[in-house]
């Protein structure tokens, strides 16, 4: 199955080549200046602003117009458009204008009232799936009918780039590293704890999904593959609006999501709420075959391992904050947000111990059962200042703090000779407290030039405790072996400036980061541990810069380079044991440092076509699982620094309109990875990957919408001792509007082949291990969504906390 899906996307490969040759008209870029008036020429403020191109409907670009009724579009590329401008109460403006002079084109709009100060507008238009601005891709997640139902991890998979492997670690063009941000804010979490947050989180609360792999000195250094950040939908539109959306899933087991979101303006205040409910059964089938050797390379014993494990889960997540609009300069906001979310799971094995001649030496039964807590609540205050007309300041300060729990229970019963059983349980609590706060500048030197500035503290304090107790087939025993209660206690410190030049056809950027870093540990004792502690200090200069060049009215290139760093996540420098099984356990690593990463990129847009990018990464401290075995056969995973990576990779990005009625998007991205460092001695490993994504939408008529997509990763590896094999999933979706394009329906059918498994080997010192695991990723969906009101914009805003929530685990 996995070949019919690569043979098909490979197939659509070649008719996007093809078809690449043929596009529009050369096309310069330019702004666009646009003032809107009400009958009384008077300034209307958050009219809606739409430009979207004649030919095929697409929206280029939208935005809300100011206080003064004012609103800048700009790079937009020569061609004819029609503007689609809107306001409560008043007449749909729909005018149509040729854009084909460079400079800055300025348009005035005067609205008339309408008969009905209720009557509604529908835009028509519609956004692509993907856009490329300034090195950036934007993923529009409404834009895709097969994201209906989903959740926000399901829409990352099937990402340009981006891949998730089997411990629901994130990586972006082959690099792992990735920070994640939802509305510019941190999560603070990573690993298991971030895996299940997006998984929880529903796809029709999104608006965007932004792919960041050179940020500016803005943000915060972390992430040495970049930025994925997750914007919300929120409105700042005049009025009450709305939109409610419910999806049914149905794999083997069923699934379900809702959502509503709603904004309430009227003078100086705006209200939003965000809600959503998602209820998830799953499963996976996991088979493992552990081979272990001795010193001369032969076999001495084999572990065969099939597990079956089962999950239930169900998440809440609320958003809530207002908006007061103090005097036309100052903008004052408090938003509150949290996520409740339980799990329960269990697993039934059978482990094998086979001897060397490959005959039965033991057998061991293996039950566990899991409950999960995950409460998380957040206040942020923010507040913004227009200075004058070259001056703005800002500030947020945020407040956020965790509680997770986790109670695991594992029995284990020998199904041959004596019988012997015993068991183990935990209890693994852990508390995590932040605050943070941030200031920025920014300062208009002249027309083509200005400057930014500011400043970030953040405090975190962690608290975990792993309390595990034995028992022996009589009683239960205190297990200190594995006890511990580790307190962690971070402080960041950080200062930016950046420069931006805009002029015709030369845009730059750049900028300087400072941070500095301490932190402090202290691992408590118990009857059989002492105390212990460790601390660590370090400080980095972090630089970036890009240049986008416009060479002709056809062709752009765009450089950038920066310097990041990937901080350990708190759990990972906890030497606590976690226990996975039996015979598999996870342990921190306080020795664990920091990773640096130098990123350069150079990518080249043909008109709105094409774009092809080079990129090249050198890492130093690379991040590597540790995979470790003991004298008793247990495998301990682990994380530490391993030497250094490099990682150089080609993509290309086509954007077609093969048709009036059908567009055509994907990504080909060919990279390699070569990868040098110890482990129980001197390693090193390349391997040439590559992946490709794409989607094909199918415009049917003004209500039915289709669209095929699917992506196809070749081998590939992402740590120093694991290899993964192919994978791939193919999905197909359609879509009618109802209610005069105030609701939609949708059907979706994801990864038709059930081809989305995730198989690979892993090498240990003294053995390897093969192991595949399927999942229930073949559903079916059915979602509705009903708006009201006006449709919704994405407010943009970063507030202080983007930093430190990517680096928690459980």
């Amino acid at each position: 199955m996995i070949f019919r899906c690569k043979n098909f996307l490979l197939f659509s490969l070649s008719v996007m080549i093809v078809t690449a040759t043929f596009g529009r008209n050369p096309h310069d870029s330019t702004r666009i200046f646009v003032t809107v008036k009400n009958e009384q020429q008077l300034p209307l403020e958050a009219a809606i602003v739409s430009l979207i191109r004649l030919s095929d409907n697409t929206l280029i670009k939208s935005d809300l117009t100011d206080d003064k009724g004012n609103v800048l579009l700009e790079n937009i590329p020569f061609d004819k458009y029609y503007f689609n401008i809107s306001f409560a109460g008043y007449i749909t403006d729909s005018s149509k204008i040729s854009i084909d002079k460079k400079g800055t084109n300025n348009f005035i709009f005067i609205l008339q009232p309408t008969t009905n100060a209720l009557q509604s507008v529908t835009v028509t238009s519609r956004k692509p799936l993907i856009q490329h601005e300034e090195g950036n891709v934007i993923v529009n997640v409404d834009a895709s009918p097969s994201n209906a139902g989903t959740s926000v991890l399901d829409v990352l998979e099937k990402s340009p780039g981006v891949t998730v492997d089997r411990n629901g670690t994130i990586s972006l063009r082959a690099k792992q590293g990735v920070l994640v941000l939802i509305d510019g804010k941190q999560t603070y979490l990573s690993g298991t704890d971030l895996n299940n947050l997006l998984a929880g989180m529903s796809s029709s609360q999104v608006e965007q999904i932004e792919l960041m792999t050179n940020p500016p000195a803005q943000y915060d250094a972390s992430g040495n593959a970049g930025i994925i950040n997750i914007k919300t939908k929120k409105n700042k539109q005049k009025g009450f609006n709305g939109t409610i959306t419910s999806a049914y899933t149905q794999g083997r087991y069923p699934k379900d999501n809702s959502s509503i979101v709603l904004n309430y303006r009227n003078g100086r205040f705006n209200t939003f709420i965000t809600y959503s409910d998602n209820y998830n059964k799953s499963y996976s089938d996991l088979y493992a075959l552990r081979t272990y050797s001795d010193d001369a390379g032969h076999t001495i014993a084999t572990l065969d391992q099939p597990t079956l494990f089962m999950g239930k889960s169900n998440n809440h997540t609320l958003k809530t904050g207002i908006d007061f609009y103090a005097t036309s300069h100052t903008t004052l906001g408090l938003v509150f947000n949290g996520t409740l979310a339980k799990r329960n799971g269990s697993s039934d094995a059978t482990a094998t111990w086979l001897n060397a001649n490959n005959n039965i030496d033991s057998s061991i039964k293996t039950t566990s059962n899991s409950h999960y807590s995950f409460k998380n609540g957040g206040i942020n205050f923010n507040i913004k200042h227009t200075i004058n007309k070259k001056q703005d300041i800002s500030a947020d300060v945020d407040w956020l703090h965790y509680d997770i729990t986790s109670n695991p229970y594992f029995s284990n019963k020998e199904l041959s000779g004596s019988g012997n059983s015993d068991a183990s349980k935990g209890n693994l609590p852990s508390t995590l407290k932040i605050f943070t706060a941030k200031a920025d500048y920014s300062l208009q030197l002249d027309k083509t030039a200005h400057l930014e500035a500011g400043a970030k503290t953040s405090h975190i304090n962690t608290d975990n405790t792993a309390s595990y107790d034995y028992f022996n087939g009589i009683e239960w025993m205190p297990d200190y072996g594995k006890s511990n209660h580790f307190i962690y206690t971070e402080n960041i410190n950080a200062a930016y400036a950046s420069l931006h030049y805009q002029s015709d056809k030369i845009s730059a950027q750049l900028g300087l980061r400072y941070e500095n870093t301490s932190y402090k540990a202290n691992q408590l004792g118990n009857a059989m541990r002492k105390d212990s502690s460790f601390t660590r200090q370090y400080d980095g200069l972090f630089p970036t810069a890009s240049v986008t060049w416009q060479a002709d009215s056809s062709n752009g290139f765009t450089f950038t380079t920066g310097r990041r760093i990937d901080r350990p996540a708190f759990h990972s420098l906890n030497p606590f044991v976690f226990i996975i099984n039996k015979y598999t356990y996870e342990t921190g690593n306080p020795y664990f440092k920091p990773q640096y990463t130098w990123n350069f990129e150079l990518s080249h847009q043909y008109k709105s076509l094409l774009t092809t990018t080079l990129s090249y990464s050198v890492i130093k401290d690379y991040f590597s699982q540790l995979f470790l075995t003991d004298s008793t056969g247990i495998l301990y995973y682990s994380q530490g620094n391993v030497g250094n990576a490099y990682i150089a990779d080609l993509s290309i990005s086509p954007q077609l309109d093969i048709f009036k009625w059908w567009n055509l998007t994907g990504e080909f991205v060919l990279n390699y990875k070569k990868l040098k460092g110890y482990v129980w001695n001197d390693y090193a490993s390349d391997v040439m990957q590559f992946s490709f994504s794409m989607n094909n939408l199918f415009i049917i008529n003004d209500k039915y919408t289709a669209e095929l997509s699917g992506f196809y990763t070749g081998r590939s590896r992402n740590d120093l001792q694991e290899a993964l094999m192919p994978t791939g999933q193919l999905n197909a979706a359609i879509s009618r509007s109802l209610f005069n394009k105030r609701a939609t329906i949708k059907l979706s059918i994801r990864d038709i082949f059930h081809s989305q498994v995730m198989e690979g080997n892993t090498d240990f010192e003294h053995a390897d291990e093969y192991f595949i695991i399927r999942r229930d990723s073949r559903v079916f969906t059915v979602a509705f969504t009903w708006r009201f009101g006006k449709p919704i914009k994405t407010i943009k805003h970063s507030s202080g906390a983007t930093d430190e929530m990517e680096r928690v685990n459980g």
